[in-house]
């Protein structure tokens, strides 16, 4: 009897171990297609990278979505929720609206040749000025400034100058694009880094954007996630010597957080919708003129 049972044990634990091997030989070879799957890292220069800033910015001529948002500040116990309209157009022409979830509107911001004006319904006030001066308005001044930065993730990140320099460097699957401001040659801000923009490198888009402050400190930092393709109808035609780089379809980052760099505030956008280069009404985006 103890015979047949340790004949039995040892069948059993051969049994086991050869289900165990093959569950670990499946596993790994699942693992190995996955690895195969994942699309290889593309190689682009720097001087690419900037034309491809400056191609994806013209080719939104204007935009209009729906979105809803978290918002952080300061005095606010937990982060309100808003639904919002955004409505675009070339090259500075801004309105952003804001509502409860009972349709009810909460604000309105319209932006245009660096001035703004700021109504909020609720209290009757309409605020105006410059926009470089939104985050003097209060405690909601800096959320407001920080919509309106994470706005331009979905539009198009601000394209490099011709007069501002460049380093590129790589940074484990992306690359970090370091910006420097112009300046004069012995002037005390000469090649100072204002922004780093991080590029994926599988489709180039940008998933990171750093702004920095005259001292050198994250002034605030953007994360732009769940990109999808959109409808796109194009305005004039991109420049022939970027076709290989442009083979992808126009996506857009439906997910856009903001972080002030000092704590002072933070936005959270997912978008329900995002229409490139519609035929926007007078209603939807008046002029804001000084």
């Amino acid at each position: 009897m103890q015979m047949t049972n340790l004949g039995r044990s040892r069948s059993i634990s051969r049994h086991c171990a050869f289900f165990i091997f093959n569950v670990a030989l499946a596993a790994a070879i699942a693992g190995c297609a996955t690895w195969r799957a994942q699309p290889p890292l593309r190689a682009a220069t720097a001087e690419q990278l900037i034309e491809l800033l400056r191609e994806r910015e013209a080719a939104i001529h204007t935009l209009k979505g729906l979105f809803r948002a978290q918002i952080k500040a300061p005095g606010l116990l937990i982060a309100q929720q808003v639904e919002g309209a955004v409505f675009y157009r070339r090259p500075d022409a801004l309105r952003l609206q804001g509502f409860n979830r009972l349709g009810g509107e909460l604000f309105e911001i319209v932006l245009g040749e660096d001035l703004y004006r700021l109504r909020l319904p609720t209290t009757g006030q309409v605020l105006t000025g410059r926009v470089t001066e939104l985050d003097r308005i209060g405690q909601m001044g800096r959320p407001f400034q920080l919509s309106v930065w994470a706005v331009s993730g979905a539009v198009g990140i601000a394209p490099v100058s011709d007069q501002e320099k460049v380093l590129l460097s790589e940074d484990g699957d992306r690359y970090r694009m370091d910006v420097l401001k112009p300046g004069e040659p012995e002037g005390v801000h000469a090649g100072r880094l204002t922004r780093r923009i991080w590029f994926e490198r599988q489709s180039f888009q940008v998933v990171r954007e750093d702004r920095l402050t005259p001292g050198g400190e994250v002034e605030a930092t953007m994360q732009l996630e769940d990109f999808r393709p959109v409808d796109f109808s194009p305005k004039g035609h991109p420049p022939s010597s970027l076709s290989s780089v442009m083979a992808d379809p126009m996506v857009k980052p439906f997910k856009i957080s903001m972080r002030d760099g000092q704590g002072q505030g933070a936005l959270w956008l997912t978008f329900h919708e995002i229409v490139p280069n519609p035929s926007l009404k007078p209603e939807e985006l008046e002029p804001l003129r000084s």
